[in-house]
């Protein structure tokens, strides 16, 4: 789970009575989403960072190779603006419905990027998975990374922490201005 802000938006959505968009808004409230939230659900921003790690373990991948599925329902999708597309929440709102209608009492949503390096596939999608997985038990804007070789098995090695907010991305900045720095 490479998104903070999808990570909270289905952490909360899974598990809480509350509609789909307002908890959209209320990610957006709070500072984890992008200013309009679609550059957030059109799945590019998890699409670049599956690029770049399977890039950084040696894969020639492009863009074009990563299979990504658009959370915005295909009738949202060419709306002009966030307030364009929010005059049509009721139609997100339908569609996340049935999708938290097909889960099974033990089952969450999760937003995925899925790398797998033996056939080389890149995809980003939504699946169900075990609140009681590692996965599945993510709580807040956290991001998590579980990592499966054969020396591990089933058991994935596990790398989890903070995944958005204002302090996250003043992180990533300063530590990008410090990268630039040490350039000159």
């Amino acid at each position: 789970m490479f998104s903070g802000s999808l990570s909270y938006l289905f952490n909360n959505f899974s598990e809480n009575q509350s509609l789909f968009s307002e908890v959209l808004l209320k990610a957006r409230e709070l500072g984890y989403t992008e200013p309009d939230p679609r550059e957030d659900l059109d799945g590019m921003d998890v699409a670049r960072k599956l690029l770049i790690l399977a890039r950084e373990i040696g894969l020639e991948s492009e863009m074009d190779d990563v299979e990504i599925q658009n959370l915005i329902p295909e009738a949202l999708q060419n709306e002009d603006d966030f307030d364009s597309f929010l005059q049509h929440k009721e139609e997100l709102d339908i569609h996340y419905k049935k999708l938290k209608s097909s889960l099974k009492e033990n089952e969450v949503l999760r937003y995925i990027g899925d790398l797998d390096v033996e056939k080389h596939q890149l995809n980003v999608k939504l699946i169900k998975v075990d609140k009681n997985s590692p996965l599945g038990g993510i709580k807040n804007a956290d991001s998590i990374f579980e990592i499966y070789t054969s020396g591990y098995g089933d058991h994935p090695l596990i790398i989890q922490g903070a995944g958005a907010g204002a302090e996250v991305t003043a992180r990533g900045v300063y530590t990008d201005i410090l990268k630039i720095g040490n350039q000159l």
